[in-house]
């Protein structure tokens, strides 16, 4: 298995470099120490989440929340080209959590919450601040354990007329529609750089007026297969196959 990785503050591995000792506490290093029960020698990792990594071994432990870290090997992931970005409408229950953990693990770049005219779930006031929360904490989380060193963003919720814009800038948009005229997403010409921008509808589907909001934006519809996909798995296996056919995952 490879060394567990722990997310340090942004800019904390900035002049690390191998033969450094790293301190880490606070709720990661009691993570570590605690709940890991890491112990001097094992091989453990840290990411800042924005492309910096440092790998090495526990060289100490000390009390319930702090470790030293011995760092053997430093490493920074370039942004990704092109970038792949899942507006994803709003879920029923925990499916929305489902949706950015297995799209982190996979390895989307970006999810968009969005809050399409069918979606049964709306984020309000408190409640809408503590599900983005809930989002954001899952994507955390998620790129750890998958050992990624550059983590997903997790958006502030948008408007149809604010993805609509998203749409128009990026260099590749799509919206993933199960109707037989929609062209498949395997199939469709794919830019070797720029953000790939894919709409992910609610239960209730995507609404005629959104998918001509889309379109005039530049957004055509495009289906995965035969099958039709829940909304919180669609965006999963739209980002496995766009990271496939763009050479991301060769």
């Amino acid at each position: 298995m490879t060394a567990p990785v722990f997310l340090v503050e942004e800019d904390a591995l900035t002049g690390v470099f191998p033969g450094t000792v790293f301190p880490l506490d606070g709720p990661e290093g009691r993570h570590a120490v605690s709940v890991r029960r890491l112990r001097v020698g094992e091989e453990i990792g840290l990411t800042d989440g924005q492309g910096a990594g440092a790998f090495g071994t526990v060289a100490a432990v000390e009390g319930k929340d702090h470790l030293d870290v011995a760092v053997t090997s430093v490493r920074s992931e370039p942004l990704p080209e092109p970038r792949i970005t899942v507006v994803q409408a709003l879920p029923k229950g925990d499916r929305g959590e489902l949706a950015v953990e297995t799209m982190t693990e996979t390895g989307v770049d970006a999810v968009v919450p969005w809050a399409a005219s069918r979606c049964i779930t709306q984020w309000k006031g408190d409640r809408g601040l503590k599900a983005l929360g809930k989002w954001r904490a899952t994507a955390r989380e998620a790129g750890k354990q998958s050992r990624r060193l550059r983590f997903p963003t997790v958006s502030e919720p948008m408007t149809t007329r604010q993805v609509a814009g998203l749409l128009a800038d990026a260099a590749f948009a799509a919206v993933l529609h199960e109707e037989g005229h929609s062209a498949p997403l395997a199939t469709a010409p794919l830019p070797a750089t720029g953000d790939i921008v894919l709409v992910v509808g609610p239960e209730g589907g995507v609404s005629p007026e959104e998918l001509a909001a889309f379109a005039e934006a530049g957004a055509q519809p495009y289906r995965l297969g035969a099958s039709v996909l829940r909304t919180s798995t669609a965006g999963t296996a739209a980002t496995a196959l766009l990271l496939g056919r763009t050479g991301r995952w060769s």
